[in-house]
């Protein structure tokens, strides 16, 4: 799988960022923030906003963000669908993850950054 030259935009980014492979649509899944192992939804004074953008060569991803409630329920709410090269930002606020799959293989870039 080759990456997007457009990801070298990214290596100029301030706030954290980084790269995740996404694979699969089952366990375990591949979070862009959190995790399934967070015992506490987490909150923020100011919300964090996680920028989220898909590969340009990649394959369709599907988004979702997660609760501790909806951990112990295997239940999630789904955000969509970002398309090759598709951007979204996702305000991050009283939730325990965010999470991505994808049928095939794709990398997603992530930025992180207060809200204003």
């Amino acid at each position: 799988m080759n990456a997007s030259p457009l990801t070298a935009i990214y290596n100029s980014w301030t706030r954290p960022s980084y790269e995740r492979r996404v694979r699969g649509t089952t366990l375990p899944f591949i979070y862009l923030w959190g995790s399934a192992g967070i015992e506490q939804d987490v909150a923020f004074d100011k919300p964090l906003i996680l920028h989220i953008r898909n590969d340009l060569f990649g394959e369709p991803v599907t988004l979702y963000t997660q609760t501790v409630a909806q951990v112990a329920s295997n239940a999630q709410t789904i955000v969509g669908t970002l398309g090759r090269g598709e951007c979204v930002s996702i305000r991050v606020q009283n939730m325990c993850g965010v999470y991505a799959t994808c049928v095939l293989e794709s990398t997603v870039a992530c930025l992180i950054r207060e809200q204003a």
